[in-house]
């Protein structure tokens, strides 16, 4: 993939917005506040582990120009070059904290029972003890859209899902309800949501991982899922640097409540690629000051070569760009 970079927008401040124009039903739209692990507003405060992911990247964008007064509103943390998002799983609501992931659809959590998975500091969620929780089976919608579908002797939608880190999740998908904590302090509710219950995870995750976010653009992302409520499949997402306050927080934002706009608000275009759910972009060049680096030098810019993931912490460049930089 020497033409696909992987920008990690705490480094270059980055700043993007994604529009996905297919509007369905008016709803001003939802934000989810973004926090450091080390901060006092998260439960992984007291310990500090690294971890280095090489599959997932990183996202996008700005704080809304006026945050809604009643929006859905969710934490997310830094942690060591990802990002985890809190949100409520069941009835009654569970806390997970997943990796955000624009490089991927599917979202998912690690569920007892879990005999092979990788340690999770946090208690696992439990589908048993949920009054909304429910199985999605073989013949389903759903199940069509999962990679590495199988059906179980109860008819129900197994799945394998794989990263380029060579990460796995398996387990059953399913079908729950999700809890967003507001600005206003009340509880915003969004039934019916898929994820993938994991019984079987393995790979490069730490304890403070819980599962992952897919926040691609394929239909079984949260975006898209979310998408149909909310004003339309768009969302916008402002990262905080590393070496700022360990206190201080970037939001996601869904719907309307995502847009970017204003003086000194700056966008480009996403390309779109036959059968790619990818966010991607052209890369022109950098500039190192007032010198600048052209990706190609002889000015055939391919369209889309360069891929936003913010489940990957660090930035990729094809070797005959870096020995230029």
């Amino acid at each position: 993939m020497a033409n696909i970079l992987c920008f990690n927008l705490c480094l270059f401040a980055l700043n993007m917005l994604l529009y996905l124009t297919t509007f369905e039903a008016y709803n001003p739209g939802f934000s989810v506040q973004l926090i450091r692990k080390n901060s006092s507003y998260s439960p992984f405060s007291i310990s500090n582990h690294f971890h280095k992911h090489k599959h997932r990247h990183l996202p996008f964008s700005r704080v809304p120009k006026k945050p809604l007064a009643s929006g859905p509103f969710t934490r997310v943390i830094s942690n060591n070059g990802d990002f985890l998002m809190k949100l409520s799983l069941g009835s009654p609501p569970v806390e997970i904290y997943g990796l955000i992931d624009t490089g991927s659809d599917l979202v998912w959590t690690q569920c007892i029972p879990c005999n092979n998975c990788y340690k999770q500091k946090n208690p696992m969620f439990e589908p048993q003890r949920s009054g909304t929780y429910s199985s999605i089976p073989c013949d389903s919608e759903e199940c069509n859209l999962v990679p590495g579908q199988t059906c179980s002797p109860q008819k129900l939608c197994g799945y394998s899902y794989g990263y380029a880190d060579s990460s796995v999740t398996q387990g059953v998908l399913s079908r729950e309800t999700t809890t967003f904590s507001s600005t206003n302090g009340d509880s915003t509710v969004v039934e019916g949501i898929v994820f993938g219950c994991g019984h079987k995870n393995t790979g490069t995750f730490n304890e403070n991982d819980m599962g992952i976010i897919g926040l691609g653009g394929g239909p079984l992302s949260l975006v898209s899922q979310v998408g149909a409520k909310y004003g339309g499949r768009r969302f916008s997402q402002c990262l905080v640097p590393f070496h700022t306050d360990p206190n201080s927080s970037g939001t996601i934002s869904f719907g309307e409540a995502s847009d970017v706009s204003g003086e000194g608000v700056v966008t480009t275009p996403l390309v779109s690629a036959e059968g790619q759910t990818l966010y991607l972009v052209t890369l022109k060049g950098i500039s190192v000051g007032d010198k600048f680096v052209p990706f190609d030098c002889s000015n055939e810019i391919s369209k889309g070569n360069i891929m936003i993931d913010s489940g990957t912490p660090a930035t990729y460049l094809p070797q005959e760009v870096y020995d230029q930089l």
